[in-house]
């Protein structure tokens, strides 16, 4: 048969991966059966046959997702040599709704979980991925493969993975769209864990469209359908602690309330998150650093790899030092290490403390003033890279407040400045999907009847 467009569009982005790719880094692997894939996924659309409204479209997976015959690293040396066997159930899922694994994505080592000091982006086995709107600037992490591949329009569609801000902070840095589902709602089996209070794969693209539309094919759910619905008469409150954090992510949210006012979305002022903003940050980091032993340890199980604990993470590092901690090192696994399971009075005490502030806090400010969703500013424009120091500290409370409950977040790129992205961040209660992305896709129309879409990247060397 003569070629369909599914191997079109594979060609069309295997070649921009080619070209566009070194500059930024963000693809790791390609999956060398892409083409055949997408030839199938051709002769069923010739046939009448459409397994999804995706059928045939390609994507990009983050490289802490299996993918049967591709390597599935975290960014770590110590996965990069034994392929899983099989998919991880998200990835079958996109298979069996006709999308061709185009290849995975760089990520932050160990998705930005070892150490205090580290860079995102960054990792030993995928080195370091670049901003495509400017080279010397972060893609941000962990999900920084998976943002800066779609921004540089290397494919339209990408998996991303979020336990706190990895798909939000690096959807906005690199201005795409990016989604937090409610945690469970995407299987996580077969992904690399941090926490199974907080992770969540979810889709990171170019419009809320495709991000619905990708989000049905890994949660074998419908939420694009009534995307156009409309946003008259929805709450949205505006939690104004979460906002000051930088005057140009401040003033494009300003005009994106404006956006939302103007579809007819009801704007609840000045409210605040003030449990969040009191909680101590020790107390979340123990939730994560004991999930993670345990998880990891789980996972690790699973992978014919030769480290099958987090001590043995630890000293793999360790004796690859040179490889493995070039910039920084691992204090965080480390700490993570000499906690004492979920059982202990510490994860017992934090856990509660963690939804008190989390679940309770949200569901508690939804409630009182009746609001479909919160808004916020997701995080400054992009600062530059610094392997040296690390990633600068600093930045808005939207995903902490979407973590700690397990709740879903939706982030949309609104403008450049000074050639950088900005963007807004939406979220709500848990399974409330749908109405952040009516919201979120409200916000985009108005966006480009506005101003229009975010233009391309143009791979600057300096911003």
């Amino acid at each position: 048969m003569t070629s369909g467009p599914a191997q079109d569009e594979v060609r069309r982005l295997l070649g921009l991966i080619e070209e566009l790719d070194p500059r930024i880094n963000a693809v790791n692997a390609v999956n060398a059966h892409a083409l055949a894939e997408a030839e199938t996924l051709d002769r069923e659309t010739a046939a009448g046959r459409s397994r999804s409204a995706l059928h045939g479209r390609a994507v990009l997976i983050k490289d802490n997702v299996d993918t049967a015959g591709l390597a599935s690293t975290a960014g770590s040396l110590a996965l990069a040599d034994s392929p899983p066997e099989q998919d991880a159930p998200l990835v079958r899922r996109l298979r069996d709704s006709g999308l061709v694994v185009l290849g995975k994505t760089n990520l932050s080592e160990w998705a930005n979980i070892r150490d205090h000091h580290s860079t995102s982006g960054w990792s030993a086995h995928g080195g370091l991925t670049r901003n495509p709107y400017a080279l010397n600037r972060t893609a941000s992490g962990s999900s920084s493969g998976s943002g800066a591949a779609v921004a540089a329009r290397l494919a339209a569609l990408a998996v991303g993975t979020e336990t706190n801000g990895s798909i939000t902070s690096p959807a906005a840095c690199c201005g795409v769209v990016g989604l937090k589902p409610t945690v469970g709602l995407v299987p996580t089996e077969g992904v690399v864990p941090i926490s199974w209070s907080q992770d969540a794969p979810g889709p990171m693209t170019l419009t809320v469209a495709d991000a619905a539309a990708l989000l049905d094919a890994m949660a074998g759910t419908s939420y694009a359908v009534d995307l156009e619905r409309g946003v008259r008469g929805r709450r949205i409150g505006v939690p104004r602690d979460l906002w000051g954090y930088s005057e140009a992510a401040d003033a494009a949210s300003e005009r994106a309330l404006s956006l939302l006012s103007g579809a007819s979305a009801v704007i609840v002022d000045d409210l605040a998150l003030p449990a969040l903003k009191d909680l101590d940050d020790e107390v979340g980091l123990t939730l994560m650093l004991v999930e993670l032993k345990v998880a990891l340890a789980r996972y690790l199980a699973t992978r014919d790899v030769p480290v099958r604990t987090l001590a043995d993470v630890i000293a793999f590092n360790q004796e690859h030092a040179e490889q493995e901690m070039p910039w920084f090192g691992q204090s965080l696994f480390e700490k993570a290490e000499e906690t004492e399971g979920v059982s202990s009075p510490a994860y017992l005490e934090s856990l509660d403390a963690c939804t008190a502030v989390g679940l309770a806090e949200l569901d508690r400010t939804l409630g009182e003033h009746d609001l479909d969703a919160l808004v916020a500013p997701a995080t400054g424009p992009a600062t530059p890279i610094d392997l040296v120091n690390g990633d600068p500290g600093g930045g808005g409370g939207a995903s902490d407040s979407s973590a700690l409950a397990g709740s879903p977040i939706l982030t949309v790129p609104l403008e450049l400045t000074h050639g950088l992205p900005v963007a807004l961040s939406l979220w709500g209660a848990r399974g409330n999907e749908t109405r952040l992305l009516q919201l979120g896709r409200a916000l985009e129309a108005g966006r480009d009847a506005h101003t229009g879409p975010l233009p391309a990247p143009t791979f600057p060397e300096w911003v």
